[in-house]
């Protein structure tokens, strides 16, 4: 099997695969031979780099037809592509390049001063090893670009299903994030929920509003619409709930999948209106409100499907289109997907019946297909089997869609000098479902203030992805812990 060459390749090279919407607003199209030629040429430029079969790509690009480019190049040569969001800071992307050992990296320009601490801060012999091609801004291409544009063209490679195609990080409770790799089985996989779930159809335009370097947005923003014959639109900016529904309109988008806060944030501040163009809306992360779901089932006549799945499963539960959307609900198991509930956790009871079972993590360990995997989710199921998430049985938060682990928001607020402990739960919000809340015991010499609060709040920003950084920052005198030492977190989730 090969992506690139069974779906890139294979489809009517005329027909519209890519429509990019930058940050200025500038508008271009790509059709699957511009794709097909293109990918050729960087996978070409990637090989005269010496990367080949196995060697990780890292990128860092925002929602840009050259991430799109990178990926399938990647693909079409039997690379292993590690997406980055653009708002991982130089220690987690130092400590991405640490584990992945990559032997190239394609970035966008605007990214380089974080990529350059993390390298700095990186063993030589890792750094000896690198490649650094940079992207340009939308319309300056840079010499790395025109270089790779003009590359000989590379072949795609035969791979089996077992192959490492893709790595994607997922937050941990008692440690660092880890590496999940996926084979390539995980590509053509994506059929299922595409076709069930996501319900793209050939000559739809689809558009999966989740920023690179996420693994819905690395099996929803391309993959899945072209295994249906759909096109994907990319929006490089920040979001805006009012440009968000101008575009759905302008574009003629026929299905649209956004994170479960992107919904409450448009119809809240937004107005909604009919968007006659509008087949499906679909919904991952978390539960949304009934009353979200009230206010787009009057605007637009459509219900917000719900789904449910994991970095190391990929899709696993989902309504299907025309399927009955109860609030709160997550659906049912995709078909052919079977799910148990064994002491109010979900588990996969083969993951062999799972199409996109994950193949091991980045340290070396095998995925563990041959006995049932626990995924960690508190849920329960009603009389027609449909599934409702109850919370996490370890404490991940997720916010605004995001999985955020609790050990990475602690570290950074434990290297602030005023700061002697840190612990952070979640906290229930109206908009994101729950935000990071941080408890606080501050080292003698520091007193609590709104002022503290907020530096504190701005140095995770620093030292982490953004969107982690504490909502709520609370001070107490010492955190409640068990015998052993162990925060008791439940004591603070519930204070």
């Amino acid at each position: 099997m090969n992506f690139a060459r069974d779906v890139v390749d294979a489809a009517p090279a005329g027909d519209r695969a890519l429509v990019e919407i930058d940050r200025a607003g500038g508008r271009r199209e790509m059709t699957f031979g511009d794709v097909a030629r293109l990918s050729a040429r960087w996978a070409g430029g990637f090989a005269a780099r010496g990367v080949g079969r196995g060697d990780v790509v890292m990128t860092v690009i925002g929602n840009r037809p050259q991430w799109v480019l990178t990926m399938i190049a990647c693909f079409r040569i039997g690379a292993v592509v590690l997406p980055c969001n653009e708002q991982l800071r130089a220690g987690d992307l130092r400590m991405r390049m640490v584990t992945a050992r990559p032997r190239l990296i394609v970035a966008d320009e605007r990214d380089l001063g974080e990529l350059e601490a993390a390298l700095a801060a990186t063993p030589a012999d890792l750094r000896g090893r690198l490649s650094l091609l940079l992207i340009g801004r939308a319309g300056d291409e840079t010499e790395d670009e025109r270089w790779l544009c003009g590359s000989r063209p590379a072949p795609a490679v035969e791979l089996a299903p077992a192959d490492p195609c893709l790595i994607t990080f997922t937050s941990g409770t008692t440690g660092e994030a880890k590496g999940v790799v996926h084979g390539q089985r995980y590509l053509p996989g994506q059929r299922l929920q595409a076709s069930t779930w996501l319900h793209a159809r050939p000559g739809d335009m689809v558009w999966c509003t989740a920023a690179s370097g996420w693994s819905k947005s690395a099996r929803n923003a391309f993959i899945a619409p072209w295994l249906n014959g759909a096109a994907a639109l990319l929006h490089d900016a920040r979001f805006d709930p009012h440009e968000r529904l101008e575009i759905l309109e302008r574009e003629q988008v026929n299905v649209l999948c956004m994170a479960p806060t992107e919904y409450r944030v448009i119809a809240k501040r937004a107005q909604l209106r009919p968007l006659p163009a509008l087949r499906g809306l679909v919904a991952a992360g978390e539960a949304l409100n009934p009353e979200v779901l009230r206010a787009f089932r009057e605007a637009t006549g459509l219900e917000i499907r719900d789904g449910y799945g994991q970095t190391e499963t990929g899709q696993l539960t989902g309504v299907p289109d025309g399927g009955e959307v109860r609030p709160g609900s997550m659906g049912v198991p995709l078909p052919g997907v079977r799910l148990e509930i064994d002491d109010e956790e979900l588990v996969l009871a083969d993951p062999r019946t799972d199409p996109t079972f994950f193949v091991g993590w980045l340290d070396g360990t095998p995925a563990p297909e041959d006995r049932p995997w626990r995924t960690g989710d508190r849920v329960t199921r009603d009389e027609d089997g449909y599934l409702y998430f109850v919370g996490r049985t370890d404490d991940v938060i997720i916010s605004a869609g995001y999985r955020i682990g609790p050990f990475e928001v602690e570290s950074a607020l434990v290297s602030h000098p005023a700061v002697a402990e840190a612990a952070v739960v979640a906290a229930p919000d109206d908009e994101r479902g729950s935000v990071v809340r941080a408890i606080i015991v501050l080292r003698d010499g520091h007193a609590p203030s709104d002022a503290l609060a907020a530096e504190l709040q701005e140095h995770v920003k620093l030292q982490t992805a953004p969107y982690k950084y504490p909502r709520i920052v609370e001070f107490a005198d010492e955190l409640p812990k068990t015998p052993s030492g162990k925060v008791r977190r439940a004591l603070l989730r519930n204070g």
